[in-house]
């Protein structure tokens, strides 16, 4: 176990969290370097034997460390921006590995990606296939690209996460996505190297994957009886984790359904999971800085903020919050609500848990290493915490903490 109890103290792998509040503070992320390693290892013992590639979805934690740690593994890279594409290069992931997603790709980032040599640019529309294959020309280069398809298939999921219904912003609809293949396949400045698809996050269950693998499936067999070959498949990720009484499917169930409905077939598979990877294998460490009660409501105080972890207030998501130090039996209780010092109603971690705190006293805000730190923010003029990666009995700061100036270093004040 990760983060278990050793002796009464919540632990990082081998390493008490109350010892890492005390040398890095708080706020403060702590990732799991075996959790992760373990979580990658799914996915590959799930495809051995397969032509395959696990591209880690980079929006999901963009960490440096944590990208430093897949691309050892020989991971790919989902990535979303030209910032992401600078991170995953920083970190020594392999460009050729690289599949640059995302519906609004400016000149600047697909020229970048062009001259860095990525595996494969997604495109979502007409136009963007008209404005890479511009950028191309001028570069001189042949963009390798795939379509993004939407299979109008529902993940069942919250509707901020489910991008593969014909409403979403996500992807070329499936009945225009073999017409818009016989348009790429005749300009020069391009080269058909895929198809992908993603239907969202926080899948619990394999059918929907499936279908949309089947989609995909015959997508892929009308564009070969075309004379469109491929060179992969990409099935995306949106692999759920458990947050509180989920009960996800194994990995591999997903991936041998979806190898069942793709018979035959001899393109390099590729999956982009990132909250399967990373989401347990990070926590948000924080300290109660007052005990507020009311007549209506009991309050926690932390030193943590909606700045820091913005899923609760974003889309009312669940995290188990743990006392640091376990609370000795037959400790008083009460019911709390857990929340920042941020100007805004909606800035709690946590609602209705019952736990034993006294200012002073340290929790863990567990399942925090997806989508957690990478969608913080310096709202109220707030430094973004440390982060802090363990591995076995070491544990080194992987982000300093901000200091408050930097949070305005790049700006003036003008002489008028």
């Amino acid at each position: 176990m990760d983060f278990a109890y050793r002796n009464g103290a919540l632990c990082a792998d081998l390493v008490p969290l109350a010892d890492i509040a005390r040398r890095f503070g708080t706020p403060c992320y702590v990732y799991s370097r075996t959790a992760i390693e373990r979580n990658y290892g799914e996915f590959s013992r799930a495809l051995a034997g397969r032509n395959a590639l696990v591209a880690y979805s980079v929006k999901a934690n963009s960490n440096l460390a944590v990208l430093a740690v897949l691309a050892l593994l020989g991971a790919g890279f989902d990535i979303v921006s030209g910032g992401e594409l600078s991170r995953v290069l920083a970190a020594g992931g392999d460009a050729r590995k690289i599949l640059f997603s995302g519906v609004g790709k400016t000149e600047d980032e697909i020229a970048g990606a062009l001259r860095a040599g990525v595996l494969c640019l997604n495109l979502e529309s007409a136009d963007e296939l008209q404005r890479v294959a511009t950028v191309a020309g001028r570069l001189g280069k042949r963009a390798p690209i795939a379509f993004r398809v939407n299979p109008d298939v529902d993940a069942k999921t919250h509707p901020y996460i489910s991008t593969g219904l014909k409403q979403s912003k996500f992807g070329v609809p499936y009945a225009e996505a073999e017409r818009l293949y016989r348009d790429a396949s005749s300009i020069e400045q391009v080269k058909v190297v895929g198809i992908g698809c993603h239907i969202g996050s926080l899948m619990s269950s394999p059918g929907p994957f499936i279908d949309a693998a089947a989609r995909i499936h015959a997508l892929a067999e009308r564009l070969q009886r075309a004379g469109i070959n491929l060179s992969h498949i990409d099935l995306g990720g949106g692999f759920g984790v458990r947050y509180r009484d989920e009960t996800p499917a194994p990995i591999a169930e997903f991936i041998d359904g979806a190898l069942g409905v793709l018979p035959g077939r001899k393109e390099m598979l590729i999956l982009d999971p990132g909250r399967s990877i990373v989401g347990n294998a990070g926590i948000l460490l924080t300290r109660v800085e007052y005990v507020k009660r009311t007549d209506a409501k009991n309050f926690l105080v932390v030193d943590a903020a909606m700045n820091d972890l913005l899923r609760p207030a974003l889309y009312g998501a669940w995290h188990e919050v743990r006392p640091v130090r376990e609370a000795e039996s037959g400790a008083a209780t009460a019911v709390y609500d857990v929340v920042g010092p941020v100007c805004e109603s909606a800035d709690f971690l946590a609602r209705d848990r019952t736990l034993a705190a006294h200012p002073g006293d340290l929790l863990a805000v567990m399942s925090a290493g997806a989508y957690a730190m990478s969608m913080s923010s310096n709202y109220n003029s707030r430094p973004r915490a440390a982060e802090v990666m363990v591995s076995g009995a070491d544990a080194r700061l992987v982000r300093r903490r901000e200091s408050t100036e930097e949070l305005y270093a790049a700006e003036e004040v003008p002489t008028w």
